[in-house]
């Protein structure tokens, strides 16, 4: 008989790859124990999953990881857009953008920006983070039962390598165990969408020779439309390492054994337009595109994240992003009931707060799809236009909370915007200033990640006297600052900033943002009385009955 252990930690998490990863380094942050078990023996050696927007770019800056990251990154540091041709030798050569932040826009709204790191080296960075910060990360263990009561939830685990069981006693269960969760099919969750859009073969490769045939163009991918030999280059180290997507068709009878060394090769070749170019072929893994959205993000004490509630087309590198943001809207609510500073109703807006932008980031991120004509892709008549408004970065940025942990918003408003939007409403991302505080100079978003703060104009005196009484009298850290040019002031914007005109308030008025960065009620003005609303507020918020 096998040896059984016990261990007991306020979260377990099942799923060893980006999501998983990136929820043990958020509830690392907060101060709350983690136990993660990963079936494979490591983190990923393919590179895929490389495109880290500037949401989740912004979450690892907070986190203190972004340093580390852009470093591991740094080889593709100068890749930047989507070339499509008929081959890289041919005349028939379209740049589809050619900047991922042209003229640089985005450094109005974000102190951080795009990051091409793939999977293979990002999660490394986020193991390293993640066990610093005291989580017990424990790869090739996979989870064989669990069962869950009023009081928490009971698993059995099994590393793969001993054969030794572990009963583990957890407060709440984070399922980030992929697009075939076990925990979902557990659970009983269905799944919405059109589903299946096109399958791929990820093809590894070592081609020395191909560096001159790229020459100058530095792209993060090229689709090669040869209708003969279809697929999506993509730089590895931009001088010997290469990744191909060819088009994979199950649905015509071709299976993974058909794509042989041989195949691949002539296939590659064909693409790129050179016939005799020097291949070796290192490697192959199946991935397939869809859009589907899990009915159910949580029951009970279990909740899921990542790719095992939503699955999207790759095209704009929405998804790993949209799951590693579903982990961080998670771990700040977690932390907050398991701290005592909220109540376990808190935990009912994950759901209702990251299912929406599922729904509208997979959407879009199939428009885009067909848009760019993705090789292997073809949309059903019709389909090309949905979830058209907004771009790229409207999409990965500017999406908002119409519904959940926030108060003074119109529900019926949606997720995504027309147009950037990012001007302190109650549900959108805050804004983004420079601010100083002494000789350091920080970003709004800076401030935010392990508690509520209130941030008022250098006239908001009410606003922070009666914050910081609610907030002593109901037990719940708040920061609070004023932000303006007194030297009484915590904060100074630089030079040209008006924190209430960035706000959408007034010197009087006041913004209450959450620990993720995003906007939880906003007051136009002083109030008539401070401390009535804004213990209202936080109870309503943090679901506090009782300690208004």
């Amino acid at each position: 008989m096998n040896p059984i252990a016990e261990a007991r930690v306020p979260v377990l998490i099942v799923g060893g790859s980006l999501v998983g990863l990136s929820a043990s380094l958020f509830l690392g942050r907060l101060g709350i124990d983690n136990l993660l078990v990963e079936k494979h023996s490591d983190t990923s050696r393919h590179p895929r999953g490389r495109g880290n927007n500037v949401r989740t770019m912004e979450l690892f800056r907070v986190a203190g990881a972004e340093g580390q990251i852009r470093q591991a990154a740094s080889v593709l540091a100068d890749n930047h857009g989507i070339l499509q041709a008929g081959s890289l030798t041919g005349e028939d050569q379209e740049w589809l953008f050619k900047e991922m932040d042209g003229g640089g826009a985005l450094a109005r709204f974000s102190p951080s920006g795009w990051c091409l790191c793939s999977q293979n080296d990002l999660e490394p960075v986020l193991v390293d983070r993640a066990r610093a910060l005291g989580g017990d990360l424990r790869f090739a263990t996979e989870l064989l039962t669990f069962d869950q009561d009023a009081e928490g939830v009971t698993a059995v685990v099994k590393n793969r390598e001993t054969g030794e069981h572990t009963t583990v006693r957890a407060d709440y269960l984070i399922a980030a165990d992929g697009p075939r969760s076990p925990v979902r099919e557990r659970l009983g969750f269905g799944m919405t969408g059109p589903g299946d859009l096109f399958h791929n073969v990820s093809i590894t490769f070592r081609a020395p020779a191909l560096a001159d045939v790229v020459g100058d163009r530095r792209f993060l991918a090229c689709y090669l439309t040869n209708p003969e030999a279809d697929g999506t280059l993509l730089p590895v180290d931009n001088r010997e390492q290469w990744v191909f997507h060819a088009p994979w068709h199950p649905d015509r009878g071709e299976t993974l054994e058909d794509f042989t060394d041989e195949r691949c090769t002539d296939h590659i070749r064909r693409a790129i337009g050179v016939p005799d170019l020097d291949v070796e072929i290192t490697g192959k893994a199946p991935w397939h595109a869809a859009e589907r959205v899990a009915e159910r993000y949580a029951s009970g004490r279990v909740f899921l994240a990542g790719d095992s509630v939503h699955e999207m087309s790759p095209t704009g590198a929405f998804g790993s992003n949209t799951g590693i943001q579903d982990a961080h809207n998670l771990a700040w609510k977690l932390a907050a009931v398991l701290h005592g500073s909220a109540g376990p109703g808190l935990l009912e807006t994950y759901e209702s707060e990251r299912q929406p932008v599922a729904r509208a980031t997979s959407a879009r991120a199939s428009a885009r799809s067909a848009e760019h004509s993705h090789p292997g892709y073809s949309p059903a008549p019709g389909a090309g236009g949905r979830g058209k408004p907004g771009g790229v970065l409207t999409v990965a940025l500017a999406y908002r909370y119409p519904r959940g942990a926030v108060i003074g918003v119109d529900p019926e408003l949606p997720v995504v915007p027309e147009g950037m939007r990012l001007t302190g409403e109650p549900g959108s991302r805050a804004p983004h200033m420079w601010l100083r505080r002494a000789d350091e100079r920080l970003s709004t978003l800076d401030l935010y990640e392990r508690t509520f703060v209130l941030l008022t104009g250098p006239d908001g005196a009410a606003w922070r006297a009666a914050a910081a009484g609610v907030a002593e009298r109901l037990s719940v850290p708040l920061d609070i600052y004023s932000v303006g040019t007194r030297p009484e002031d915590d904060l100074a914007p630089e030079e040209g900033a008006d924190f209430a005109e960035a706000h959408g308030t007034t010197p009087e008025g006041a913004v209450l943002v959450r620990p993720d960065g995003f906007v939880a009620w906003r007051a136009s003005g002083a109030g008539t009385d401070p401390e009535t609303e804004i213990g209202e507020v936080l109870g309503e918020l943090l679901h506090l009955p009782g300690r208004q």
